[in-house]
């Protein structure tokens, strides 16, 4: 899975394609099912091949990525877009509630 921002900035991000070359990404919504096409021009960088991009994602929505040449699929994924930093992601961020208890033990003779 690949963990993206929701950002105006572009994103750099890397995989490993079955061929070495793309000229497309399609993003789909998950919730939506919207499909946003974006032209590529990745770079290659020994057995990845890396994109950047300015997206047009949504906080806390999930995608499905498909990297293409020509009809051909070269890649697929999911992204996932948070505002989180990305090396401290958790998906339980803010989520998870502790309740305290006195563990007392109660015995009867």
């Amino acid at each position: 899975m690949i963990i993206l921002k929701e950002t105006i900035l572009s994103q750099n991000f890397k995989f490993i394609p079955r061929i070495y070359e793309a000229d497309t990404l399609v993003l789909k919504n998950e919730t939506t099912g919207e499909e946003v096409t974006y032209m590529i021009s990745p770079i290659t960088d020994r057995y990845y091949l890396e994109v950047d991009l300015v997206l047009d994602l949504k906080q806390d929505v999930f995608y499905q990525m498909t990297v293409k040449n020509g009809s051909d699929v070269v890649y697929k994924d999911k992204v996932f877009c948070t505002n989180q930093i990305i090396e401290d992601f958790s998906v339980n961020k803010d989520v998870y509630k502790g309740y305290q208890t006195s563990n007392d033990y109660i015995t009867y003779e």
